[in-house]
């Protein structure tokens, strides 16, 4: 059998590297992903008016202590957050698109304290029966220098934030269910 020239055989590794980071098939180079839904007896309407700011955690995830806006407008793609929780940590996220009238945003976390980069979610309010869905989705990646953490951990620690937020949101509706 021939060997490849050096030229050839680089050519191949070049091909391979490209196959792997199109493909993921890097061992734990898959992203995560986390969704959460919660139907709650407001219209959507009423409900994107407590989640559809950008700034507006406090108002209603219990977690959230402030959110002040550093760079860009509220709710204007590329304005920039600082989140303060209670319990003094500091995230920072990137707003990358929003759509009022679709009651949808979508952000990226930058800084942040969590065992997950390459983090991007989406918060959305939709009709449903006399009432509305809230559905927080993400995909990110475990971070790999977070010791203890494995991807089932990491997906429980996002979807415990988006739960969280959930029940913050019924008590700021006065959805008691």
């Amino acid at each position: 059998m021939k060997s490849l020239q050096p030229a050839s055989a680089a050519i191949v590794r070049a091909v391979l590297g490209v196959v792997v980071l199109a493909t993921g098939t890097l061992a734990g180079a898959a992203d995560l992903k986390v969704t959460e839904s919660v139907t709650v007896a407001a219209s959507p309407a009423k409900v994107w008016a407590v989640v559809g700011n950008f700034s507006g955690l406090p108002g209603w995830h219990p977690a959230v202590a402030a959110t002040d806006i550093v760079k860009g407008a509220d709710n204007k793609v590329g304005a920039v957050r600082t989140v303060t929780t209670k319990d003094g940590a500091r995230l920072v996220e990137e707003l990358l698109a929003y759509d009022a009238r679709r009651h949808a945003m979508t952000y990226r976390i930058t800084e942040s304290p969590l065992p997950v980069t390459h983090y991007v979610s989406t918060l959305s309010v939709a009709p449903s029966g006399a009432g509305a869905v809230v559905t927080w989705k993400s995909t990110f990646k475990r971070d790999r220098n977070a010791k203890d953490v494995d991807d089932a951990k990491a997906k429980e620690i996002v979807a415990g934030i988006y739960t969280a937020g959930f029940d913050g949101l019924r008590t700021a509706l006065g959805d008691a269910r």
